[in-house]
């Protein structure tokens, strides 16, 4: 691997979040048109909000005693860049889980560090975190998204994330059975993709509002089972629980997912999980932010693989636990009853079997 630079991404408390990294996690985009397609009548006053916040100083602390490190890969004709975040804490000789973090659509890998927080689950846990690049900030992730310059472009990002994967284990003897994936919006519907067509690689995934493609759920046919974990809001504006088209309300097309119902369908049946269907309510620790964690889960499956769905009712387009990075009247609402160490929870009982 060869460094872009010869310092360290920088990701104290003291650095701004560049305006494209603030309007961008949505992982679509959203436009005048879409605004008015859910708000008519506002589209002036969320104009606004987007010029006011893009001028804001969002502050997410972070461990910046070790900082992420930022490389760059040549994948076939292209330089592929990514951030890797190895724990101060990882012990010598150590074969540490490996989780890559996908970004949402225009958006960075700086972003979704941030956003995410998982550089703090990693030095809890001892694992290595990747946060890798997409070509004109989108993955190539299963849609016909014309709006992607990756999916324009062809852009290979399973070779990607092949080479990758080879190159951090290489160097770092990571765990080859905790290999785990999560990702918001287009990294989350690209998580999917990556795990239906590399499931021999994967172990677990967690993704953030994103479905499964609908030309992926076609031909949906993991060779190995896959533990899923799917943590969607009902009230997501750009990124619909009853599936459907990706913003649909936008003039552009960028593709369509099939339903939240429909995704974890697809991992249970092709997992094989035949336990009974588990169904609870997770504790309200944040009654004030709206929304409710409703989970459901189907055990049973090869390789004691499980999928869940955490239905959040009344969440928007959001991390669970991470910042409100824009105004509910836009992405809708944050739930505060679960955040990224439920994913990890997760990931970490649920290595390849």
């Amino acid at each position: 691997m060869d460094s872009i630079e010869s310092t360290s991404i920088s990701t104290s408390a003291s650095g701004p979040v560049l305006p494209s990294e603030t309007t961008s996690f949505l992982g679509t985009g959203p436009s005048p048109a879409r605004t008015r397609a859910y708000r008519r009548g506002t589209a002036t006053a969320v104009i606004a909000c987007l010029l006011v916040i893009a001028g804001l100083v969002i502050l997410w602390p972070i461990n910046a005693a070790n900082p992420a490190e930022r490389f760059i890969l040549k994948v076939g004709e292209l330089e592929r860049e990514f951030l890797i975040y190895v724990p101060g804490t990882l012990k010598a000789g150590a074969a540490p889980p490996l989780v890559f973090v996908f970004h949402g659509g225009n958006s960075t890998a700086k972003g979704v560090m941030r956003l995410s927080q998982f550089n703090r689950v990693a030095d809890r846990a001892g694992a290595i975190v990747v946060y890798p690049q997409g070509i004109g900030g989108n993955w190539n992730d299963g849609r016909i998204n014309r709006v992607s310059q990756a999916y324009r472009e062809k852009v290979d990002d399973l070779a990607f994330f092949d080479q990758l994967l080879a190159e951090v284990s290489g160097k770092h003897t990571v765990d080859s059975k905790r290999i785990y994936l999560t990702g918001i919006s287009n990294g989350g519907i690209f998580a999917h993709y990556v795990a239906a067509n590399r499931s021999e690689k994967v172990a677990a995934i967690a993704v953030v509002v994103g479905g499964i493609a609908e030309s992926v759920a076609e031909h949906f046919e993991p060779s190995q089972p896959v533990s899923v974990l799917v943590i969607q809001g009902t009230e997501d504006p750009l990124m619909p629980y009853e599936g459907g088209k990706v913003a649909g309300g936008t003039a552009k097309d960028r593709g369509s997912i099939v339903s939240t119902d429909r995704t974890v369908q697809l991992w249970a049946a092709a997992n094989g999980c035949n336990g009974d269907l588990e169904q609870a309510t997770l504790p309200d620790k944040a009654p004030t932010d709206g929304c409710a964690t409703q989970t459901m889960t189907w055990r049973g499956g090869k390789n004691e693989s499980v999928v869940a769905l955490y239905r959040v009712e009344g969440g928007g387009h959001t991390w669970p636990g991470g910042a409100q990075y824009l105004p509910k009247l836009i992405v809708g609402k944050v739930t505060h009853d679960i955040d990224s160490q439920t994913i990890w929870q997760f990931f970490e009982s649920n290595p390849k079997r």
